[in-house]
């Protein structure tokens, strides 16, 4: 039977040592943002692996703002295209809002901007713990740098497979930096 996950070339994906302009990008960025939604984001924080001093990354921005609900999704998106993010469908039912947004923006793409709802899910804590206990902990953001770039020689893999690749390593940082949500199960970490 043939498989419809759908495959990447891997080695179209750039991972590169850690820039210390990604800094200054999430700060330029970030200020257009919060200059144009004002007081309908409650916070925005850079997050992923650029935002991990010393790790090598795909150089994509990846910032969170939070709202107080997926309500306003639709207006936020129509202001975002503003900037450059691409107007595109927003959500119509609450039962299709998940616990965050996500929007891309430039050709190819520089940034990654999430849009997390406070009342739902635990995005935007996982995202702070992870990146903040690989900041304090040496060794676990070199084990990670490593995986990433170990995932990445593979000729083709899907994007799940890429995904799934790096979900233990995430879990167990998570369990060290003390997660806890009736949603995760981590003792298997």
């Amino acid at each position: 039977m043939e498989s419809n996950t759908r495959r990447f070339d891997s080695s179209a994906i750039e991972v590169v040592d850690y820039d210390p302009t990604w800094s200054e990008m999430y700060r330029n960025e970030s200020r257009k943002i919060k200059e144009l939604l004002g007081d309908k984001i409650l916070s925005m924080e850079h997050i992923g692996s650029t935002s991990i001093p010393g790790l090598a990354s795909k150089p994509i921005i990846d910032m969170v703002v939070v709202v107080p609900s997926w309500k306003e999704i639709n207006d936020l998106i129509k202001s975002l295209s503003l900037l450059g993010y691409p107007q595109e469908v927003g959500i119509t039912e609450e039962s299709e809002a998940g616990e965050r947004y996500l929007l891309r923006k430039g050709n190819p793409v520089q940034f990654h901007l999430s849009i997390a709802y406070s009342a739902r899910g635990s995005f935007l804590e996982r995202q702070i713990l992870f990146r903040d206990y690989l900041r304090e902990h040496v060794e676990e953001k070199n084990q990670y740098d490593q995986l990433k770039k170990e995932l990445l020689t593979e000729k083709t893999l899907s994007e799940d497979e890429y995904v799934n690749g790096k979900t233990d390593f995430v879990m167990r940082i998570l369990k060290k930096a003390g997660f806890q949500n009736k949603w995760f199960d981590l003792s298997k970490y």
